[in-house]
């Protein structure tokens, strides 16, 4: 199992995190389509991780995909880690913060910038910051 910089145990990560941060980060759940608080949010700053703070999406990267989630186009280098995702009958990649290990959603190679991305992040798997 992969170790990460931090490490907590699971009953902490429920004190630390909202119920629905929790299913959706450690669990790796998903919020409804068109709900989550930073869906339709372009103000210029920076997200993180509502996990452990750690700065995962520029919003120059961020843009209106239409799928009801927040999606971007690039994440920094070493900010996210990819797995593989077999679940629901698909293939799919699997985004987590590669500092905490916990769940932000799937990135698809269908985005519509120069990167081809889309980043399709849960809200509750984040904090803005401007």
């Amino acid at each position: 199992m992969k170790k990460y910089s931090i490490e907590k145990p699971e009953e902490t990560w429920k004190q630390e995190l909202s119920e629905e941060q929790y299913r959706i980060l450690r669990e790796k759940g998903t919020e409804a389509p068109h709900t989550g608080k930073y869906n339709l949010h372009f103000e210029d700053g920076e997200y993180s991780c509502a996990a452990c703070n750690t700065t995962l999406f520029d919003s120059e990267a961020k843009f209106e995909s239409g799928c009801g989630w927040p999606s971007f186009d690039r994440a920094p280098e070493g900010k996210i880690e990819y797995v593989q995702d077999k679940s629901f009958g698909m293939i799919r990649t699997e985004i987590l913060c590669a500092n905490c290990g916990s769940h932000l959603g799937h990135v698809f190679d269908d985005g519509p910038t120069d990167t081809g991305q889309r980043f399709c992040v849960n809200s509750a798997s984040l904090n803005f910051k401007k």
